[in-house]
């Protein structure tokens, strides 16, 4: 089944996503919630209820939310946005521990925690992400009767 599934992260690690994402556009599926820096700030300029809006609409026609968890993602009210819009629209819903892909400079993070309990959690490096994210998206999916 072809799935549309949105990847929710913080922009910081916004290098790191992109190899998640491109793993997955990379074998014919399509991804949701990613946006130039420049038009995310055209956004945020316009007040919060247009950040909700956008969010809102990169959300809808998608059955899985993949948090993308970095250094920075627990504190991001953004992220958690998505977290409970996801939940509310009944997405399935997991996260991988993307701290240890290599960023731009060829820098790791650590990982600031992980997402609601109950929920899948993965590391992409060492569960081969690349391999296995497709399995781990159509789990969450099922988890959700999606």
């Amino acid at each position: 089944m072809a799935r549309r599934v949105f990847f929710s992260f913080k922009y910081k690690d916004v290098s790191r996503a992109m190899v998640v994402r491109n793993s997955w556009v990379t074998q014919g599926k399509e991804a949701a919630g990613f946006i130039d820096a420049a038009d995310f700030e055209k956004i945020k300029q316009q007040g919060d209820q247009a950040i909700k809006n956008w969010i809102d609409n990169q959300l809808r026609g998608t059955s899985v939310t993949v948090v993308l968890v970095g250094e920075k993602t627990c504190n991001s009210r953004w992220v958690k946005y998505e977290i409970a819009k996801s939940i509310e629209i009944g997405n399935g819903l997991l996260g991988i521990d993307v701290s240890k892909i290599k960023d731009l400079q060829g820098n790791t993070s650590e990982r600031c925690g992980r997402i609601p309990s109950g929920y899948s959690f993965y590391l992409w490096n060492s569960d081969n992400g690349y391999k296995n994210m497709g399995d781990w998206i159509e789990k969450a999916a099922k988890d959700a009767n999606r």
